[in-house]
Formats: structure tokens, C-alpha cells, sequence
């Protein structure tokens, strides 16, 4: 995105009122919400609700459906990039142009980039060993619907405190490149005492691949002599997160 937006969309069309119909339905829909908590919602009322704030004079159940079915659901919209999220927005909304459009998509990205940044804060205030869950639900936020491969280190102290999670290195759909010195050298530069290795695969199955389990064993082999241990590596799928530690892989 190369143009600063507004937070909220401009209006799309001149200031009106809502047609009898939409304001009925919006009512209806925050009463639900309020009764029954926005749990009890489908995704695709979930996702109107935000959009009421971005357009506040038109149906957004059409525009609603079209963003879950194109991207797979809400945490591949969450996932989305800015420009295909606003090249849907502009195929559902024909009126819609320019700054509305961006703004739209920005407001989507606001609250899923609010969730990550909430999926995070549980795994830098606790210890990351002990929080298992919290450890791999921020994972799964962070790469879970990464289209291409992405090596990420988190660095630890010895209270195993997160220090740092670092992106080492971006690749390809099925690859990205792993220098275990440079691993071992960040992790002295911060002293940190341990690391854990994470890694996704876009094909969506997390089964560790050889080229998987080599890379992890140098990396072992490169921290041993200088004290810093490796205690897991995640690889992260749409299908779930497998641990090598527990597979037995180190």
C-alpha cells in the first residue's frame, strides 16, 4: 500500500439514510449480537457487523459472503493481503472507488491485525515453554496462512522469557532458506540462551520434511559448543502445528 488511508471508509455515496430494510435488518442483527453474544453469530453476520462502520448505507451481507468465499473463511481473510482485499471489496461494491475501497480494506485488515497483535501478548509476558497454548495459537496466527514459506526464531533467556520472535528469512511456496551460524550468532548477539525454530508450510500439511529434520540437527549441532540450546521446532500448517520434540525428532 503506497497511499496513506483513513481508518474509516468515507461514505460511498451521498449522506442518507438507510432504507427502511437494511436499518430493520442492521437493528435486528445488533440485537441478536447483544442478546445472544456475538458467539452465537455466523461468520458471515460476524463479519457485517464490522462492516457496518466501514459502509454505513448499503447491504453489506452480499459483500460479507463474497470476502469469506473467496478467501476460505475468516482467518484467510486475515490473512489477505491489502490489494485483494480491495479488489473484492471493489467487485462487490460497484459504486465504490478509490479512497473508499482502500479504506475498507484497511478497516478489515485493522481488526485482524488487532487479533494477532492480541494472540501475541499472552506469548511475550509468560514463560513460552510453560504456555504451550498460548505459544501455539500465536503461531498459528502469525504463519498459519502465510502463501509462501516463512523461518522465524524466537529467542529466549534462561527464565525462558521471550526476547525476540525474529523473521529470519522469506522464500519460495515450498522453501526458504535457513543459515543455522546465523541463528547461533543472533542468538549470542541477544544473549539468548535457547531458541525455538518455527517454519510454515503453505501446502497446508505440517508433517516435517528431511530437509526439516537436517536443517534442525545443524542448528543443534551449531549451538551446542556455545550453550545455546534449541528446544523445539514448529512447523506450522493449516492442518495444525507439528512439534519435533514431540514427534521425537530431537
Amino acid at each position: 500500500m503506497t497511499e496513506q488511508t483513513a481508518l474509516s471508509a468515507e461514505p460511498v455515496e451521498p449522506a442518507k439514510k438507510a432504507s427502511p430494510r437494511h436499518a430493520g435488518h442492521r437493528d435486528r442483527l445488533r440485537e441478536r449480537a447483544a442478546a445472544g453474544g456475538l458467539l452465537a453469530l455466523p461468520d458471515y453476520e460476524l463479519l457485517e457487523l464490522l462492516l457496518f462502520r466501514s459502509i454505513p448505507y448499503k447491504d453489506t451481507k452480499p459483500l460479507a459472503k463474497d470476502l469469506l468465499a473467496r478467501f476460505g473463511g475468516l482467518e484467510g481473510l486475515g490473512a489477505a493481503s491489502h490489494e485483494a482485499l480491495e479488489d473484492t471489496v471493489a467487485a462487490g461494491l460497484s459504486y465504490a472507488r478509490g479512497k473508499a475501497t482502500r479504506a475498507i480494506a484497511l478497516d478489515l485488515q485493522l481488526i485482524f491485525d488487532v487479533a494477532r497483535r492480541v494472540a501475541k501478548q499472552p506469548t511475550e509476558k509468560r514463560q513460552v515453554i510453560s504456555s504451550w497454548t498460548a505459544l501455539v495459537a500465536y503461531v498459528r496466527v502469525a504463519l498459519q496462512h502465510e502463501p509462501r514459506e516463512q523461518f522465524r526464531v524466537l529467542y529466549l533467556d534462561r527464565k525462558n522469557q521471550l526476547i525476540l520472535d525474529e523473521i529470519q528469512n522469506r522464500g519460495t511456496i515450498d522453501h526458504a532458506p535457513v543459515y543455522p551460524r546465523e541463528i547461533v550468532r543472533r542468538a549470542l548477539e541477544l544473549s539468548a540462551s535457547s531458541v525455538i525454530l518455527v517454519h510454515n508450510h503453505p501446502s497446508g500439511d505440517p508433517t516435517p520434511s528431511r530437509a526439516d529434520v537436517e536443517m534442525t540437527r545443524q542448528v543443534v549441532e551449531a549451538g551446542r559448543p556455545l550453550s545455546v540450546t534449541v528446544h523445539d521446532h514448529l512447523v506450522v500448517g493449516r492442518d495444525g502445528v507439528a512439534s519435533f520434540k514431540q514427534l521425537g525428532l530431537m
